[in-house]
């Protein structure tokens, strides 16, 4: 296996539902603190990280829709879950001694920042993780496309996205045993077969700026820091020129 580059500054993308745990619903404390630690280990390791939660653990705005929730009223709700995650994930990272900042697409002073570009930046060159809530603060985004979005906005070398399977494949893994998985896929091949990366909004804003999505199992314990550091076992979306 041909030994992937180390990036220096990166977007952690979480589902919501990473942080229920063996749960099907919440928050779990044990399993936050794992991920924290996760976190932490690439902080130490010489990494600047800021993360993107999504919040489907507690409210997914598209399936409430598709119940008769008014579209845009249940975007918001979601992006109102994605705030709890984040707080969580700070608490945690506080917990073992990580200074940690959450900044909101939709200001909410009493509970965190507003989002500015430049402090964000300027957050992560002293050392500390930013967490990006309430997406891209608009309904009809997903938090893959605000998680783009934000990678796009902080300069990010690539996009980790934190999945319970260890990469993409050319099939679904848990219906198909005999699925391939890829090493390296190209945007184009991800869009055109409709691999399920991340949605396509996101894809393209990657692929146009870009940036490598790296597709990992963020279940295992260590991986994150493994993956980070060339090794363990990921997909990496790139552009054609550059696979």
């Amino acid at each position: 296996m041909t030994q992937r580059p180390r990036y220096q500054r990166i977007l952690l993308k979480l589902s919501g539902e990473v942080l229920m745990g063996q749960g099907a619903f919440g928050i779990d404390s044990i399993t936050v603190a794992r991920v924290a630690g996760e976190i932490a280990a690439a902080r130490e390791a010489g990494h600047q990280v800021c993360v993107v939660v999504g919040g489907g653990n507690i409210f997914r705005g598209l399936a409430a829709a598709a119940k008769g929730f008014e579209r845009s009223s249940a975007d918001y709700m979601g992006m109102l879950a994605t705030v709890m995650n984040a707080l969580a994930v700070q608490n945690a990272l506080e917990q073992i001694g990580v200074d940690t900042r959450v900044m909101s697409a939709i200001p909410m002073p009493q509970v965190c920042e507003a989002y500015i570009r430049r402090r964000a930046i300027r957050h992560m060159e002293k050392g500390r993780i930013v967490i990006f809530a309430a997406g891209t603060g608009n309904p009809f985004f997903t938090t893959d496309t605000g998680a783009a979005l934000r990678a796009a906005e902080m300069n990010c070398d690539a996009l980790f996205k934190g999945t319970s399977v260890d990469g993409v494949y050319d099939a679904d893994p848990k219906k198909v045993p005999d699925a391939t998985r890829y090493e390296t896929v190209t945007f184009s091949r991800v869009l055109s077969d409709d691999l399920k990366v991340m949605d396509a909004s996101a894809v393209a804003l990657c692929r146009d700026n870009d940036i490598p999505i790296v597709v990992f199992n963020i279940r295992e314990t260590g991986n994150l820091a493994s993956v980070l550091a060339g090794e363990g076992t990921a997909t990496v979306v790139l552009n054609e020129g550059n696979a």
